[in-house]
């Protein structure tokens, strides 16, 4: 019952069943339907992302996840063994997985508080179009898939490609990108506290589920910098964000040999991209600009 209660399908359509309901409650409320609306279209896109990660699985079938598992073992991250320990909360941090969705579009109303929930779209379009092709750089499934029941405690392998049938979804972590999304939206103590909040039980979830590995939040993180500020105009901070990215994954699929021989560097550059990151959020939090709307008067690009 468990399984198929979070079943991302079953919660797709109870969200919408529900919203359903919930608008037909108050018909003068306009973001009703707004919100109806959001989650068909989500239930949609979860479709052709399923259809096109499924054709890019038949073109890729070689997949990386030795050598993301090799990665972590160099960065010395215990993936499996802080895996193995919060299996007792798998199915609260399952259900917190699950949650990107509702999150998604409570952060919208959120934001459409102050103006800011064009940005914010911009933002979540952003990732939904660029994320499947840094897949294409780097595929891979993930520890359950590639290690199925043996995951939690996989065995030594080479850090090699291996050929293995399954959608590419793991490097760089799209739920880690969307988390650090919501904290460079978040404005006030309370939902900044919720947004770190819900990203360190993301980060938690794609570990002790098994979906990620250490390396893909890392780049996943840089991504979310990359995709916030695409969605508020700042074209040369984002371009430096996705050449960040761009050079994890192209180190990793071209010199992850070397990287794993070379641990120290290794760290040194994981280290140097979570600086990054926490500089994004800083130079976010503590700017006193406004997040601009789309509109027509605020089209042009802003470069800094």
């Amino acid at each position: 019952m468990l399984s198929i209660l979070s079943n991302p399908a079953v919660i797709g359509l109870m969200a919408v069943f529900l919203s359903v309901i919930w608008m037909l409650r108050d018909e003068n409320d306009r973001t009703r339907p707004f919100l109806v609306l959001a989650l068909v279209v989500n239930l949609f896109y979860g479709w052709l992302l399923s259809f096109v990660m499924g054709r890019e699985n038949g073109l890729v079938p070689w997949k990386y996840d030795f050598v993301l598992r090799g990665l972590d073992d160099a960065l010395a991250v215990p993936t499996a063994h802080i895996a193995g320990m919060s299996q007792p909360l798998r199915y609260p941090l399952m259900v917190v997985y699950q949650l990107m969705v509702p999150m998604m579009i409570a952060w919208f109303l959120v934001a459409r508080q102050r103006r800011a929930s064009g940005s914010l779209v911009v933002a979540y379009v952003t990732e939904m179009i660029v994320g499947p092709m840094l897949y294409a750089i780097v595929p891979g499934c993930g520890p359950l898939y590639a290690f199925h029941g043996q995951w939690l405690h996989p065995p030594d392998v080479q850090a090699v490609v291996i050929r293995l049938s399954g959608m590419p979804n793991a490097f760089p972590s799209l739920h880690a990108a969307t988390g650090l999304v919501f904290v460079s939206f978040a404005r006030g103590w309370l939902w900044k506290s919720v947004s770190l909040l819900f990203l360190v039980g993301t980060i938690l979830a794609t570990i002790s589920t098994g979906e990620h590995y250490a390396i893909d939040l890392v780049a996943g993180l840089a991504f979310g910098c990359f995709a916030a500020n695409a969605g508020t105009r700042k074209i040369a901070r984002s371009a430096i964000y996705l050449a960040l990215v761009l050079g994890w994954s192209l180190t990793v699929r071209f010199a992850h040999a070397f990287l794993i021989a070379h641990s120290m560097l290794l760290a040194l550059l994981a280290g140097a991209t979570l600086v990054a990151v926490v500089a994004h959020v800083f130079v976010e939090w503590q700017g006193d600009h406004q997040l601009l709307p789309v509109t027509a008067e605020a089209a042009a690009p802003a470069f800094d």
